[in-house]
């Protein structure tokens, strides 16, 4: 399996370099150039690629999801609230083509859940609550189509977390001015952690989420062992990356 990995890196470096020189002719030459930036998490690279192939093939599925995965990128680096939204909704619309095209694809149908958990933080109140409903929709019409689909069982386990952490008052608030918030509890969130971990356990956030989760339930020991698998493991996306410093700084704050 890793050979093979590697095999395909570099398969795509030889036709980075016959991009670079200008001789690339299709889509699947400029996809696999732009993909090994997206593996290096270099949004604004691979963009320089796959946007020349999304002209090439503006109804292929799997490009538009790895657009839409390259303007979430820009999002999370983004400095300023305005470019966070710009990058996301540039995103959502890239999502939401790919989920038009494939309604059968989990990849497809999860891109715009994503896309509005990482805006969530950033939006409106009106627009999050808005928003609640359509990121679990999307995560469990891809494990739907999909049981396998870790990324969609985090994200599903990241909603039940963070509506299970809303205050009573935020949920009253929001029922007087935009109308009921979903509720949940903690323990749906774990169990969606626990299921991506049993599908990918080498996953770094997986555990890192399942950790917070707990330290929220006020389970000190189980968050402590999670929190700490989670950070000895290698980074395998930008998300796992990303979420390493909260995950840290949980581990600091435990008793």
């Amino acid at each position: 399996m890793i050979r093979s990995y590697f095999l395909r890196l570099a398969v795509a470096a030889s036709l980075l370099l016959t991009c670079s020189s200008g001789l690339a002719q299709t889509a699947p030459e400029l996809m696999a150039a732009g993909d090994v930036y997206d593996a290096q998490f270099k949004g604004a690279e691979a963009l320089k690629y796959y946007l020349p192939a999304e002209k090439l093939e503006p109804k292929n599925v799997a490009l538009l999801v790895r657009i839409a995965r390259q303007y979430r990128h820009l999002l999370t680096d983004a400095s300023s609230k305005e470019d966070k939204l710009k990058y996301g909704n540039i995103a959502l619309e890239y999502g939401k083509r790919a989920a038009a095209l494939a309604p059968k694809d989990s990849d497809a149908q999860l891109s715009c859940a994503i896309t509005y958990g990482r805006m969530l933080p950033h939006m409106a109140t009106k627009d999050q609550v808005a928003s609640i409903p359509l990121i679990k929709t999307g995560a469990e019409r891809a494990i739907a189509l999909n049981p396998s689909h870790e990324n969609a069982w985090h994200v599903l386990g990241r909603w039940h977390q963070v509506l299970a952490d809303m205050g009573m008052v935020k949920h009253a608030l929001s029922r007087l001015i935009y109308g009921a918030l979903p509720t949940t509890t903690n323990e749906e969130a774990v169990k969606c952690f626990e299921q991506a971990i049993a599908i990918n356990p080498r996953r770094p956030r997986h555990y890192i989420e399942l950790g917070r989760t707990y330290v929220q339930m006020g389970k000190t020991a189980e968050a402590r062992k999670a929190l700490e698998k989670g950070l000895k493991l290698p980074d395998l996306d930008k998300d796992d990356t990303d979420l390493k410093p909260r995950g840290r700084e949980a581990l600091a704050k435990l008793p």
